[in-house]
Protein backbone atom coordinates (compact mmCIF):
# COMPACT_ATOMS: atom_id res chain seq x y z
CA UNK A 1 0.00 0.00 0.00
CA UNK A 2 1.61 3.68 -1.42
CA UNK A 3 0.81 6.11 1.52
CA UNK A 4 0.82 9.37 -0.96
CA UNK A 5 2.94 12.15 0.76
CA UNK A 6 2.58 15.92 0.85
CA UNK A 7 5.24 16.49 -2.11
CA UNK A 8 2.60 13.60 -4.50
CA UNK A 9 0.22 16.56 -3.53
CA UNK A 10 2.30 19.29 -4.65
CA UNK A 11 3.18 17.38 -7.79
CA UNK A 12 -0.50 16.74 -8.29
CA UNK A 13 -1.55 20.46 -7.74
CA UNK A 14 1.03 21.42 -10.90
CA UNK A 15 -0.42 18.66 -13.34
CA UNK A 16 -4.14 19.61 -12.48
CA UNK A 17 -3.81 23.41 -12.48
CA UNK A 18 -4.39 23.50 -16.22
CA UNK A 19 -7.65 21.70 -16.26
CA UNK A 20 -9.65 22.45 -13.25
CA UNK A 21 -10.97 25.40 -11.38
CA UNK A 22 -9.49 27.33 -8.25
CA UNK A 23 -12.80 27.59 -6.44
CA UNK A 24 -14.24 30.43 -4.77
CA UNK A 25 -14.22 30.37 -0.65
CA UNK A 26 -17.92 32.31 0.40
CA UNK A 27 -19.23 33.42 3.83
CA UNK A 28 -22.72 34.09 5.01
CA UNK A 29 -23.06 36.40 8.13
CA UNK A 30 -26.55 34.69 8.65
CA UNK A 31 -25.16 31.41 8.88
CA UNK A 32 -22.41 32.54 11.13
CA UNK A 33 -24.75 34.11 13.30
CA UNK A 34 -27.03 30.79 13.48
CA UNK A 35 -23.66 28.65 14.11
CA UNK A 36 -22.44 31.04 16.85
CA UNK A 37 -18.71 30.23 14.60
CA UNK A 38 -17.49 31.68 11.72
CA UNK A 39 -17.73 29.74 8.41
CA UNK A 40 -16.04 29.62 5.10
CA UNK A 41 -17.50 27.30 2.54
CA UNK A 42 -15.19 26.12 -0.20
CA UNK A 43 -17.41 25.89 -3.26
CA UNK A 44 -16.55 22.65 -5.18
CA UNK A 45 -19.83 22.55 -6.64
CA UNK A 46 -18.31 25.11 -8.97
CA UNK A 47 -15.92 22.70 -10.45
CA UNK A 48 -16.92 22.44 -14.50
CA UNK A 49 -18.01 18.45 -13.48
CA UNK A 50 -19.83 19.72 -10.32
CA UNK A 51 -17.94 18.19 -7.74
CA UNK A 52 -14.12 18.02 -6.02
CA UNK A 53 -13.58 14.60 -7.47
CA UNK A 54 -12.45 16.23 -11.04
CA UNK A 55 -9.45 17.03 -8.60
CA UNK A 56 -8.47 13.52 -8.22
CA UNK A 57 -9.37 11.78 -11.18
CA UNK A 58 -7.68 14.77 -13.37
CA UNK A 59 -3.98 13.65 -11.67
CA UNK A 60 -4.87 9.88 -12.01
CA UNK A 61 -5.43 11.06 -16.10
CA UNK A 62 -3.12 13.05 -16.86
CA UNK A 63 -0.41 11.02 -14.68
CA UNK A 64 -1.01 8.17 -17.09
CA UNK A 65 1.96 7.15 -19.38
CA UNK A 66 0.98 7.13 -23.81
CA UNK A 67 1.09 2.98 -23.65
CA UNK A 68 -1.86 2.82 -20.43
CA UNK A 69 -3.76 6.00 -21.71
CA UNK A 70 -4.19 4.18 -24.94
CA UNK A 71 -6.60 1.67 -22.89
CA UNK A 72 -8.10 4.24 -21.17
CA UNK A 73 -9.80 4.25 -17.36
CA UNK A 74 -12.30 2.75 -15.52
CA UNK A 75 -14.06 2.88 -12.14
CA UNK A 76 -17.09 2.44 -10.34
CA UNK A 77 -19.16 4.79 -8.94
CA UNK A 78 -22.45 6.53 -7.32
CA UNK A 79 -21.67 9.41 -9.41
CA UNK A 80 -19.47 12.31 -9.40
CA UNK A 81 -16.20 10.88 -9.55
CA UNK A 82 -17.58 8.79 -12.72
CA UNK A 83 -18.63 12.09 -13.94
CA UNK A 84 -15.20 13.39 -13.08
CA UNK A 85 -13.46 10.53 -14.60
CA UNK A 86 -15.19 10.76 -17.32
CA UNK A 87 -14.43 14.25 -17.78
CA UNK A 88 -10.59 14.19 -17.30
CA UNK A 89 -10.68 11.14 -19.93
CA UNK A 90 -12.31 13.49 -22.55
CA UNK A 91 -9.83 16.14 -21.74
CA UNK A 92 -7.47 13.81 -22.91
CA UNK A 93 -8.50 12.23 -25.57
CA UNK A 94 -9.03 8.60 -24.20
CA UNK A 95 -11.48 6.41 -23.45
CA UNK A 96 -13.18 5.87 -19.65
CA UNK A 97 -15.83 3.00 -18.41
CA UNK A 98 -17.75 3.32 -15.49
CA UNK A 99 -19.95 1.07 -13.40
CA UNK A 100 -23.07 2.56 -12.16
CA UNK A 101 -25.83 1.49 -9.84
CA UNK A 102 -28.87 1.11 -11.49
CA UNK A 103 -30.46 3.49 -8.80
CA UNK A 104 -27.85 6.35 -9.07
CA UNK A 105 -29.64 9.81 -9.90
CA UNK A 106 -30.40 10.51 -13.37
CA UNK A 107 -28.48 13.63 -13.35
CA UNK A 108 -25.45 11.95 -12.52
CA UNK A 109 -26.41 9.26 -15.29
CA UNK A 110 -26.38 12.04 -18.06
CA UNK A 111 -23.55 13.76 -17.17
CA UNK A 112 -21.27 10.79 -17.14
CA UNK A 113 -22.36 10.50 -20.86
CA UNK A 114 -22.23 13.82 -21.48
CA UNK A 115 -18.58 13.34 -21.01
CA UNK A 116 -18.31 10.40 -22.99
CA UNK A 117 -18.47 7.95 -20.43
CA UNK A 118 -19.92 4.31 -21.03
CA UNK A 119 -21.92 3.30 -18.25
CA UNK A 120 -22.18 -0.48 -17.20
CA UNK A 121 -25.09 -1.00 -14.56
CA UNK A 122 -25.15 -2.69 -11.10
CA UNK A 123 -27.44 -3.35 -8.34
CA UNK A 124 -27.20 -0.64 -5.47
CA UNK A 125 -24.93 -2.82 -2.99
CA UNK A 126 -20.63 -2.24 -2.86
CA UNK A 127 -20.75 -6.05 -3.34
CA UNK A 128 -22.81 -6.14 -6.92
CA UNK A 129 -20.78 -2.99 -7.72
CA UNK A 130 -17.00 -4.97 -7.32
CA UNK A 131 -18.67 -7.79 -9.87
CA UNK A 132 -19.72 -6.01 -12.62
CA UNK A 133 -16.54 -3.71 -12.22
CA UNK A 134 -13.93 -6.65 -12.32
CA UNK A 135 -16.25 -7.98 -15.69
CA UNK A 136 -15.99 -4.90 -17.11
CA UNK A 137 -12.26 -3.98 -16.55
CA UNK A 138 -11.12 -7.53 -17.67
CA UNK A 139 -13.04 -7.04 -20.92
CA UNK A 140 -11.32 -3.56 -21.68
CA UNK A 141 -7.68 -3.63 -19.53
CA UNK A 142 -8.97 0.23 -18.91
CA UNK A 143 -6.44 1.67 -15.38
CA UNK A 144 -8.46 1.28 -12.51
CA UNK A 145 -8.85 4.66 -11.02
CA UNK A 146 -10.64 4.05 -7.64
CA UNK A 147 -13.06 6.63 -6.53
CA UNK A 148 -10.77 7.27 -3.25
CA UNK A 149 -8.70 4.12 -2.36
CA UNK A 150 -6.03 5.19 -4.63
CA UNK A 151 -3.17 7.58 -3.85
CA UNK A 152 -2.90 9.52 -7.40
CA UNK A 153 -6.82 10.45 -6.16
CA UNK A 154 -5.77 11.36 -2.76
CA UNK A 155 -2.91 13.46 -3.91
CA UNK A 156 -5.45 15.12 -6.08
CA UNK A 157 -8.59 15.44 -3.53
CA UNK A 158 -5.58 17.04 -1.62
CA UNK A 159 -5.34 19.90 -2.74
CA UNK A 160 -8.69 21.60 -2.47
CA UNK A 161 -6.95 22.22 1.04
CA UNK A 162 -4.41 23.77 -0.10
CA UNK A 163 -6.27 26.29 -1.70
CA UNK A 164 -8.60 26.53 1.04
CA UNK A 165 -5.43 27.81 3.63
CA UNK A 166 -4.24 29.97 1.00
CA UNK A 167 -7.47 31.42 0.47
CA UNK A 168 -8.25 32.16 4.33
CA UNK A 169 -6.19 33.66 6.69
CA UNK A 170 -5.72 30.11 8.69
CA UNK A 171 -8.25 28.05 10.56
CA UNK A 172 -8.79 26.19 13.10
CA UNK A 173 -10.73 23.44 11.71
CA UNK A 174 -11.96 21.86 7.84
CA UNK A 175 -15.22 20.14 7.96
CA UNK A 176 -15.79 17.85 5.21
CA UNK A 177 -18.11 14.53 3.92
CA UNK A 178 -17.40 11.03 4.54
CA UNK A 179 -18.46 8.13 2.56
CA UNK A 180 -15.57 6.17 1.50
CA UNK A 181 -12.91 9.29 3.16
CA UNK A 182 -10.97 10.65 -0.31
CA UNK A 183 -11.48 13.93 0.38
CA UNK A 184 -11.03 13.37 4.04
CA UNK A 185 -7.83 11.66 3.77
CA UNK A 186 -6.53 14.54 1.07
CA UNK A 187 -7.84 16.97 3.65
CA UNK A 188 -5.55 15.27 6.68
CA UNK A 189 -2.63 14.53 3.82
CA UNK A 190 -2.38 18.66 3.24
CA UNK A 191 -3.00 19.69 6.66
CA UNK A 192 -0.99 17.77 8.96
CA UNK A 193 1.37 18.82 7.03
CA UNK A 194 0.52 22.46 5.83
CA UNK A 195 -1.17 23.34 8.84
CA UNK A 196 -0.96 20.97 11.57
CA UNK A 197 -2.74 23.18 14.02
CA UNK A 198 -5.93 22.73 11.74
CA UNK A 199 -8.27 19.76 12.79
CA UNK A 200 -9.89 18.18 10.45
CA UNK A 201 -13.37 16.80 11.63
CA UNK A 202 -15.71 14.46 9.21
CA UNK A 203 -18.95 14.43 8.98
CA UNK A 204 -21.52 11.62 7.89
CA UNK A 205 -25.41 10.67 7.39
CA UNK A 206 -26.67 8.81 10.90
CA UNK A 207 -27.70 6.50 8.15
CA UNK A 208 -24.77 5.55 6.52
CA UNK A 209 -22.30 5.71 9.71
CA UNK A 210 -20.21 3.02 9.17
CA UNK A 211 -17.03 5.55 9.06
CA UNK A 212 -18.32 7.21 12.64
CA UNK A 213 -18.43 3.58 14.12
CA UNK A 214 -15.05 2.35 12.37
CA UNK A 215 -13.45 5.54 13.84
CA UNK A 216 -14.94 4.58 17.54
CA UNK A 217 -14.28 0.98 17.22
CA UNK A 218 -10.86 1.11 16.10
CA UNK A 219 -10.81 -0.72 12.38
CA UNK A 220 -12.93 -0.73 9.86
CA UNK A 221 -16.77 -1.51 9.50
CA UNK A 222 -18.60 -1.92 6.22
CA UNK A 223 -22.24 -1.60 5.02
CA UNK A 224 -23.18 -3.34 1.85
CA UNK A 225 -26.17 -0.97 1.10
CA UNK A 226 -27.00 1.75 2.80
CA UNK A 227 -29.52 4.44 2.37
CA UNK A 228 -29.94 8.01 2.79
CA UNK A 229 -30.67 11.42 0.87
CA UNK A 230 -26.92 11.90 0.69
CA UNK A 231 -26.55 9.59 -2.30
CA UNK A 232 -22.45 10.62 -2.35
CA UNK A 233 -21.73 9.25 0.78
CA UNK A 234 -22.78 5.56 0.64
CA UNK A 235 -19.54 3.41 0.30
CA UNK A 236 -16.99 2.45 3.24
CA UNK A 237 -13.85 3.08 3.99
CA UNK A 238 -10.98 1.04 2.75
CA UNK A 239 -7.36 0.62 4.19
CA UNK A 240 -5.30 3.42 2.38
CA UNK A 241 -8.81 5.95 3.30
CA UNK A 242 -8.42 4.51 6.95
CA UNK A 243 -4.63 5.02 7.58
CA UNK A 244 -5.68 8.86 7.06
CA UNK A 245 -8.91 8.90 8.68
CA UNK A 246 -7.52 6.53 12.01
CA UNK A 247 -4.27 9.13 11.84
CA UNK A 248 -5.55 12.38 10.86
CA UNK A 249 -9.42 12.99 11.83
CA UNK A 250 -9.83 14.98 15.48
CA UNK A 251 -13.52 13.56 15.72
CA UNK A 252 -16.82 12.24 13.26
CA UNK A 253 -20.10 13.97 14.16
CA UNK A 254 -23.48 12.61 12.30
CA UNK A 255 -26.58 14.14 11.44
CA UNK A 256 -29.76 12.47 10.25
CA UNK A 257 -31.76 13.13 6.83
CA UNK A 258 -34.09 15.19 7.71
CA UNK A 259 -30.93 17.49 9.47
CA UNK A 260 -29.23 17.26 6.23
CA UNK A 261 -32.48 18.34 4.28
CA UNK A 262 -32.16 21.24 6.39
CA UNK A 263 -28.96 22.34 5.95
CA UNK A 264 -29.11 21.98 2.55
CA UNK A 265 -32.26 24.42 2.25
CA UNK A 266 -30.54 27.15 4.68
CA UNK A 267 -27.31 26.95 2.32
CA UNK A 268 -29.04 27.06 -1.12
CA UNK A 269 -31.00 30.39 0.43
CA UNK A 270 -28.31 32.15 2.14
CA UNK A 271 -25.82 31.04 0.10
CA UNK A 272 -27.62 30.83 -2.75
CA UNK A 273 -25.60 28.00 -4.46
CA UNK A 274 -26.92 24.52 -5.95
CA UNK A 275 -25.24 21.86 -4.00
CA UNK A 276 -26.37 18.29 -3.45
CA UNK A 277 -27.04 16.59 0.31
CA UNK A 278 -24.08 15.34 0.82
CA UNK A 279 -22.17 18.85 0.67
CA UNK A 280 -24.89 19.93 3.22
CA UNK A 281 -23.85 17.17 6.11
CA UNK A 282 -21.35 19.34 7.35
CA UNK A 283 -23.09 22.00 8.28
CA UNK A 284 -25.69 19.49 9.55
CA UNK A 285 -23.28 17.97 11.83
CA UNK A 286 -22.39 22.06 13.07
CA UNK A 287 -26.00 23.27 13.89
CA UNK A 288 -25.75 19.71 16.08
CA UNK A 289 -22.63 20.07 18.09
CA UNK A 290 -22.59 24.34 18.31
CA UNK A 291 -20.77 23.64 21.15
CA UNK A 292 -17.98 21.97 19.75
CA UNK A 293 -17.41 24.99 16.75
CA UNK A 294 -18.49 27.78 18.90
CA UNK A 295 -16.03 31.22 18.17
CA UNK A 296 -14.31 28.97 15.73
CA UNK A 297 -12.78 30.04 12.56
CA UNK A 298 -14.07 26.40 10.68
CA UNK A 299 -13.74 25.59 6.82
CA UNK A 300 -16.57 23.54 5.17
CA UNK A 301 -15.72 21.80 1.64
CA UNK A 302 -19.09 22.37 -0.40
CA UNK A 303 -18.26 19.18 -2.14
CA UNK A 304 -20.72 19.08 -5.05
CA UNK A 305 -23.48 20.36 -6.84
CA UNK A 306 -24.93 17.87 -8.58
CA UNK A 307 -28.46 16.86 -7.38
CA UNK A 308 -31.63 16.42 -9.95
CA UNK A 309 -33.67 19.70 -9.76
CA UNK A 310 -36.78 17.96 -10.47
CA UNK A 311 -35.92 15.42 -7.41
CA UNK A 312 -35.37 18.16 -4.71
CA UNK A 313 -35.12 15.84 -1.36
CA UNK A 314 -37.75 18.34 0.64
CA UNK A 315 -40.29 17.87 -2.40
CA UNK A 316 -41.48 14.22 -0.89
CA UNK A 317 -41.04 15.68 2.58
Amino acid sequence: MYIPTYEDMLAAHERIQPHIRRTPVRTSAFLNELTGAELFFKCENFQEPGAFKVRGATNAVFGLDEEQAKKGVATHSSGNHASCLSYAAMLRGIPCNVVMPRTAPQAKKDTVRRYGGRITECEPSTSSREETFAKVQAETGGDFVHPYNDHRVIAGQGTCAKEFVEQTDGLDMVVAPIGGGGMISGTCLTLSNLAPETQVIAAEPEQADDAYRSFKAGYIIADDAPTTVADGLLVPLKDLTWHFVSNHVSEIYTASDAEIIDAMKLIWKHLRIVMEPSSAVPLATILKNKDAFAAKRVGLIVTGGNVDLDKLPWMNS
